[in-house]
């Protein structure tokens, strides 16, 4: 087995509530007030939809703002893992991801483990350069998914999203006795209007019962479908104890190819992808790798 490669659950989709549009010649993030479910694969106009995303919508061209879903795992971190995440903006290879206490950085020495002040208190975090990030697998529960142990991974830098679906997780799990794998969800867009917002509605990302359920109703089902999987002698200790250790043994989530996809959606800046916005008075040529090789060199205490 290769050593420092991160085995993440096996992605056969994506899910997003926004897509990126071309704009005087720049590709930018673009919002949505909708889901799309798109394939792994990009075409000339984008991420090519998966044949799922037509299928969900109630009629042809109506928006999609919910999605019967259910988890791989019990264990509420693995099905959604959250971070503060810094890339190279030029290559999209990860350079550093921290939780607000500890990080792991990757510098000339090799990676590093560091203390993490959050993006608010790290110099390498200027201009925006560093956002919490949150990746979601679910499975689609719908008889054209397919492959069961395929995920749809929906990525967001939306702290209400992250936040509410960390909630969500961690109440489902307590309310069910642990049994998050086999209950009906249901993923689910929601609005909300802030004064940062402008009054202009904003969407983030819930995770909720499927619709005509009780929370009752949907805990009976749980316990049902886990003692069909027992008699089937399915193991889900054993799969997320797998997934846990896949897991660890990579440094960051993202490959450096994965990355590219992942700056230009959810790290652009003022001028354009691939490239660093500079502090306004400042002359500073240094890019980002040498920063942190300069950054390395510094005594640090851990």
């Amino acid at each position: 087995m290769l050593k420092g490669l991160a085995l993440t659950p096996p992605v056969i989709g994506r899910i997003s509530i926004g897509k990126v549009v071309e704009k005087d010649g720049r590709r930018l993030p673009e919002k949505d007030d909708g889901f799309t479910i798109t394939s792994q694969v990009q075409g000339r106009d984008g991420w090519i939809n998966h044949p799922l995303d037509e299928v969900l919508r109630k009629t042809p061209g109506a928006k999609l703002r919910s999605i019967p879903v259910r988890l791989l795992f019990d264990d509420p971190e693995l099905s959604l893992r959250a971070n503060y995440s810094l890339f190279d903006r030029k290559t999209g290879r990860p350079l550093c991801v921290g939780n607000g206490e500890t990080c792991r950085r990757s510098t000339p020495e090799g990676i590093q483990h560091l203390p993490c002040p959050a993006p608010e208190g790290c110099e390498l975090a200027r201009g925006g350069q560093c956002k919490p990030c949150g990746r979601l697998n679910v499975r689609i529960d719908h008889a054209a998914a397919g492959d069961e142990l395929g995920s749809f991974l929906f990525r967001t830098t939306g702290f209400n999203s992250i936040r509410t679906l960390s909630a969500r997780l961690r109440y489902f799990h307590a309310v069910s006795g642990g049994l998050l794998s086999t209950l009906p969800l249901e993923l689910r867009l929601r609005g909300k209007s802030t004064t940062q917002s402008h009054r202009a509605p904003i969407y983030y990302v819930d995770l909720t019962v499927r619709e005509g359920m009780s929370l009752a109703e949907a805990g009976n089902a749980a316990r049902a479908e886990q003692d069909a999987r027992k008699a089937s002698g399915f193991d889900q200790a054993a799969l997320d104890e797998a997934a846990r250790q896949g897991f660890a043994q990579g440094a960051f989530e993202e490959s450096e190819e994965d990355g590219v996809a992942v700056v230009e959606e959810f790290y652009p800046d003022s001028t354009g992808v691939g490239s660093f916005k500079r502090p306004s008075g400042t002359d500073e040529k240094m890019d980002l790798a040498t920063k942190l090789k300069q950054k390395s060199q510094v005594p640090q205490s851990v």
